[in-house]
């Protein structure tokens, strides 16, 4: 056990010190133009990344909205189940968020997805459509970043193949997130 836990903090570590804090720094500041500019973002994951995107929420609107005039405007898509399994239901699973996006979006607002892999069809079927509709999109990604990565504007990429460790460093990414928008 004890290899493990050692290789794994390994791995995470050695993860931790290859990211590209550049990256990171312009998507801050898509998030504070989106504030300031009264922008909606929407955010969706499934699985682990699901319960990313909600735990990102809870910390932008209550932890970084805190006093601000504008707030932010963030919205999970993964949140609703009734409407995710009304949409999976009757249309399929792929249409989950997609369906969601076409209610709502609109010209530069913000869509950010999460996907260990980059590779989800509902994930991608979202971001095809939010390309198409000209909204600004940040795709936070594992392994090599998949199809997501290739559709995004802007990009975080994990660049581990460790589902575990990416989904560590997206939740690492949030809450450094947080405090940069509080500080």
């Amino acid at each position: 056990m004890k290899k493990i836990i050692n290789e794994y903090l390994k791995n995470l570590n050695s993860t931790i010190n290859n990211l590209d804090q550049n990256e990171f720094l312009e998507i801050l500041e898509i998030l504070k133009i989106a504030r300031k500019n009264r922008r909606n973002i929407f955010i969706f994951g499934n699985g682990g990344s699901a319960a990313t995107a909600s735990h990102f929420v809870c910390d932008i609107n209550k932890g970084a909205s805190n006093n601000l005039d504008p707030r932010f405007k963030v919205i999970c898509l993964n949140d609703n189940i009734p409407t995710l399994t009304a949409y999976g239901n009757d249309m399929g699973y792929e249409h989950v968020f997609k369906e969601q996006l076409e209610n709502f979006l609109i010209k530069d607002d913000i869509v950010i997805a999460i996907s260990g892999s980059g590779n989800s069809k509902n994930i991608i079927n979202a971001i095809e459509y939010a390309n198409e509709k000209q909204a600004v999109v940040i795709g936070i990604t594992g392994f090599d970043g998949g199809k997501l990565k290739k559709l995004s504007n802007y990009s975080l990429n994990a660049n581990i193949n460790d589902m575990q460790i990416s989904e560590d460093i997206h939740m690492i990414w949030v809450h450094v997130m947080l405090k940069c928008l509080i500080s």
